[in-house]
């Protein structure tokens, strides 16, 4: 194992902060991504926390103010479970990078995404024991990770919407399939969003706040917004959109891109996931650029907050072929074709069709 009890093929974008994701085909066939393997998204150094000396202070517009050891979480609230898969705002901004220089973010491929079995508590409960105010609109999130990302630095935060906060598949997770938290995914506690962009699953939770309106955090007020191709990324500015619910995406996973393959029957797989309480509805393959399509067989399906795995066996040709995909959401909506229609100067939210180029013998 590497850093941090990692397999020892991740790409590491950086070691410190430790960024890193797994390669495609680690991915594969799971339905749930093992720690070992499970990306890893950091703002700054990864905490030592002592679970003993822990404590969850909960704040801001409630009637009861809490200060809540872990003891208490498990003894005063009933456990729940969710599979859920997280993924970076980042994900694919490599393919965003090819149109256009991203100066300053890691150039991630579609490896920034992961699914686990999360255990806690429901954050609805913790906030009703809190008792939400009148005015109560947004859930803020703090840790103690000092990011030197921000201007001043400061550790990461975030917020999500108090309608999102109070619905039963967001936790308060101590355990990750069935096993304490690792400290590099957020021991001993982290909140878990299912649905929603990777940032507001803020790790290393130490304080939960309600407020009349969003955090002022910098990953809530300044980063993780969709900017204009023209704006400054280290201003929010106008017309910035602040990333929450994800949109759907999908990217194929085997064989790799680059391979070497035997002409003929082949078999493509990947993952596809839809956000925002949205499920994935199809995914089709393409060997001729989108020219015509070849439906995929879905995997999975259990946890409505989880990714699918999908699977199309094509018959290429001898030569050079790229292989193209997109998925549909049960709303109807589907991915674009052009990163370049996408491109932003902080590399968020690549969501264009998957494309992978092979070589058939």
């Amino acid at each position: 194992m590497s850093l941090w009890e990692k397999r020892d093929d991740m790409l590491v974008h950086e070691r410190d902060p430790y960024n890193a994701e797994p390669p495609r085909a680690a991915l594969a066939g799971r339905r749930t991504t093992p720690p070992d393997t499970f990306y890893s998204r950091n703002h700054g150094p990864v905490p030592d926390l002592d679970p003993a000396a822990w404590r969850l202070t909960v704040d801001g517009l409630v009637e009861r103010p809490l200060e809540l050891s872990l003891a208490d979480l498990r003894e005063r609230f009933g456990e729940h479970e969710v599979t859920a898969t997280l993924q970076c705002a980042g994900n694919r901004r490599a393919g965003l990078a090819e149109i256009r220089a991203i100066p300053g973010e890691d150039l991630w491929g579609p490896g920034a995404t992961s699914t686990a079995r999360w255990t806690g508590v429901r954050l609805a409960d913790v906030l009703a024991e809190a008792g939400l105010r009148s005015g109560a609109a947004h859930i803020a999130f703090t840790a103690p990770d000092v990011s030197l990302l921000a201007h001043p630095p400061q550790p990461f935060g975030g917020s999500i919407t108090a309608e999102k906060a109070v619905r039963p598949e967001v936790l308060l997770a101590w355990a990750m399939d069935g096993r304490p938290l690792p400290r590099v995914h957020g021991a001993p506690l982290r909140v878990v969003v299912p649905g929603w962009i990777g940032a507001r699953s803020v790790k290393w939770l130490t304080r939960v706040t309600a407020r009349a309106d969003p955090s002022d955090n910098y990953f809530q007020a300044t980063a993780y917004r969709l900017l204009p191709p023209e704006a400054d990324p280290a201003e929010a500015g106008p017309g910035g959109i602040t990333l929450g619910p994800i949109v759907v995406n999908c990217d194929i996973l085997r064989p790799d891109d680059g391979a070497r393959v035997p002409s003929g029957p082949t078999e493509v797989t990947g993952y596809a996931l839809a956000g925002g309480g949205r499920t994935v509805a199809r995914v089709d393959v393409s060997v001729d650029g989108g020219g015509s399509w070849t439906q995929a067989s879905l995997d999975g399906g259990d946890s409505p907050w989880a990714w699918r795995h999908w699977h199309a066996t094509l018959d290429l040709p001898a030569g050079e072929a790229e292989i193209t995909a997109r998925a549909w959401d049960s709303a109807g909506a589907v991915q674009p074709e052009s990163p370049a229609h996408l491109w932003n100067p902080k590399g968020y939210a690549n969501t264009s069709w998957a494309r992978i180029r092979l070589t058939c013998a």
